[in-house]
């Protein structure tokens, strides 16, 4: 008789730092708590369960999370649940320093021991991205095992039948397991009826493999569209659990943990894994033009593209994305900033958690959930960066640095003292890109630019979508994607959003061409050879950015840094040097409220900042801040502004 496969059925619950408490407790109740009770109730297991730090933090720190705490606490020390690692605060890994990838890993590992009394040893790995040099840093951190998509092997070369085995994989002779999540299993569960997924143990059992692997997000079970009147009301969960249950006592299925699965199925050799994470990671990852170069080739395709050679045709790398949003490179880079920082102050442990939060990966990327796009996410990274800077710069002085800090090829000017912090970028026209004040804990820079996406075209497949759901199954995340219908094009920005983004605007350039972004501006800083200085004074800086033509200079700006974050710009111009009767429009992207006086008073356009992006729930439009653009006559040659009164 064939031996029962081993099945290792796996959940990965998260909610990220920044979420509203609302979502939390709606998820709690909804789907976290009915899933665990119901895998309590059927006595079914074991299972394998990460539950990341952001959703342990809310949990020990509410009520009603008590509940899930003791019944996974009771789960777990009878042996029906393994918990896995993670860092932390569910960082990608592969992009911090190495002593941040080893501290996240530990402080998850000392949770997971204090609070369920058991040593963890797999690692659910964020987002599945894999980057070779991280099995040496997971070994050194007491990793034994980790998850990562079969697609990693697959386009390296191994056929889909060897999948179903660990393999070994090392680097600088540190050595770690590798468990290939298998694809197929992530979209029959929770989407497809049960008995396709038991058909499809059967099937791998009658071809001889050992191990079948499930590991994917928890909240397809409810939390996703469409999924919980699938999985709870329709029966879903109850189904599967009585399919799989029997194939248990008819012996044809052995649910296990991953560590008996590591320990029991002999491994496969040694693999070498390139840079990947999983299939719509990698084209989410993809700019706009190759994404749709992308899908068409798929298209082409046909049912090929789902054969042994689609694998060999992927996109991007997670990293792609700090390539492509300069707001997601800025807060990395000034995450990486902060920690060199903190190490060499002797790493105070407030600073250091703080960065450890500034970690957590959602608002540094965009898939079929906002990400990046939902601004409440990046604020909280940029409010625990603050709390982190304001920590380290205590007791210092207004002072500046140059550096590359986001690692573009170009300098920026550092200003910060105990109250704030800004980045200049000269190569910009003097442009703010970032103008945090601790005090509120707001980077009034943080504006998201409006930009061009792969599903910003006409029509969609929404019709395709919903005859797929309304077959007899749940919405997968292809489905969820396939909903995108757009009837008309967002406007677009032809350049990144700042503080102090300065234009001189033909008299014919009106409010809606302007905000629309449909127009060409008769001059703009960006494109003047600047040349600067930063002045220090005893109770202000100065950054001073100036533009000359022919030998003569014909534009100034003057920025005066206070030392509780004032900020006064001094302008002057000449007049002549741009065309009569047109409008000199320096224009502010502010995240948050902040009061500005114009000296003289100017009329000011005022719009909302509006971004349409994809989620969960189709395509959505979502205020990332306000523009505000005082207009003075060229004629003037000068002028001021005041930014001030915080509220």
């Amino acid at each position: 008789m064939t031996a029962p496969i081993r099945f290792v059925f796996g959940v990965h619950l998260h909610q990220p730092v920044g979420n509203f408490d609302h979502v939390f407790a709606q998820h709690l109740e909804e789907v976290y708590l009915p899933f665990l009770s119901k895998i309590a109730e059927r006595e079914f297991g074991p299972v394998v369960l990460h539950c990341s730090g952001p959703l342990l933090d809310w949990l020990e720190n509410r009520p009603e999370g008590a509940r899930y705490l003791d019944l996974l606490g009771r789960l777990v020390s009878e042996g029906s649940v393994e918990l896995l690692m993670a860092g932390y605060y569910e960082p990608i890994l592969a992009i911090l320093p190495r002593q941040d990838r080893l501290e996240q890993i530990a402080w998850m590992r000392e949770a997971i021991s204090r609070r369920f009394g058991v040593t963890a040893q797999g690692l659910w790995l964020t987002e599945r991205v894999w980057e070779p040099d991280l099995a040496a840093d997971l070994a050194d951190a007491g990793v034994r095992s980790v998850l990562v998509d079969d697609r990693h092997f697959l386009v390296s070369g191994f056929e889909r039948e060897q999948l179903h085995e660990p393999w070994t994989t090392e680097h600088s002779g540190r050595r770690v397991t590798l468990v290939p999540i298998d694809e197929r299993l992530r979209y029959l569960v929770p989407f497809r009826p049960p008995a396709e997924t038991v058909e499809y143990l059967r099937q791998l059992r009658a071809e001889g493999r050992p191990l079948a692997v499930l590991a994917d997000d928890g909240e397809k079970f409810g939390g996703w569209p469409g999924t919980r009147e699938w999985v709870y009301e329709k029966g879903w969960l109850d189904q599967f659990l009585s399919a799989v249950g029997q194939a248990v006592e008819d012996g044809e299925v052995r649910l296990t943990t991953l560590s008996e699965a590591v320990a029991r199925v002999p491994s496969a050799g040694l693999a070498y894994l390139p840079t990947a994470s999983y299939r719509e990671m990698e084209g989410w990852a993809l700019p706009p033009t190759a994404a749709r170069r992308l899908s068409a080739l798929e298209r082409d395709l046909g049912e090929r593209a789902t054969g042994p050679a689609a694998s060999l045709i992927r996109g991007s790398h997670w990293r792609n994305f700090l390539a492509r949003y300069s707001e997601s490179n800025r807060m990395h880079k000034k995450m990486l900033a902060l920690s060199a920082l903190c190490r060499s102050a002797g790493d105070p442990p407030a600073a250091r958690r703080a960065i450890g939060r500034a970690q957590c990966n959602d608002a540094y990327w965009h898939g079929v959930f906002g990400g990046l796009y939902l601004p409440f996410l990046r604020a909280a990274i940029w409010r625990e960066l603050g709390v982190a800077e304001a920590a380290l710069r205590r007791g210092t002085s207004l002072n500046y640095e140059l550096l590359d800090l986001d690692a573009d090829g170009r300098e920026e000017i550092w200003i910060h003292g105990p109250d704030f912090s800004a980045l200049v970028a000269p190569h910009r026209g003097g442009v703010i890109e970032e103008f945090t004040v601790f005090e509120v804990g707001v980077n009034y820079a943080d504006v998201l630019t409006r930009r061009e996406e792969a599903y910003h075209e006409l029509g969609g497949q929404a019709g395709e979508a919903r005859e797929r759901e309304e077959a007899d199954g749940a919405p997968s995340i292809h489905d969820l994607e396939g909903r995108l219908r757009m009837d008309e094009l967002p406007p677009r920005d032809y350049e990144d959003r700042a503080l102090l983004t300065e234009r001189v605007l033909d008299a014919g350039t009106g409010q809606e061409l302007y905000y629309r972004g449909d127009y060409r501006p008769a001059w703009r800083v960006r494109e003047a050879e600047l040349t600067w200085r930063v002045e220090v004074g005893s109770s202000a800086l100065q950054v001073v950015c100036a533009a000359t033509r022919d030998g003569s200079p014909y534009f100034e700006k003057r920025l005066q840094f206070g030392p509780a974050g004032q900020l006064r710009v001094d302008y002057q111009w000449n007049a002549g040097a741009f065309p009569a009767g047109a409008w000199f429009a320096p224009e502010l992207s502010l995240s948050a409220p902040l009061e500005v006086t114009c000296t003289p008073a100017a009329e000011i356009w005022s719009h909302e900042i509006a971004t349409v992006a994809k989620s969960e729930r189709g395509l959505e439009e979502t205020r990332q801040g306000t523009s505000l653009t005082p207009r003075w006559p060229v004629a003037l040659g000068a002028a001021m502004l005041e930014l001030g009164s915080r509220r």
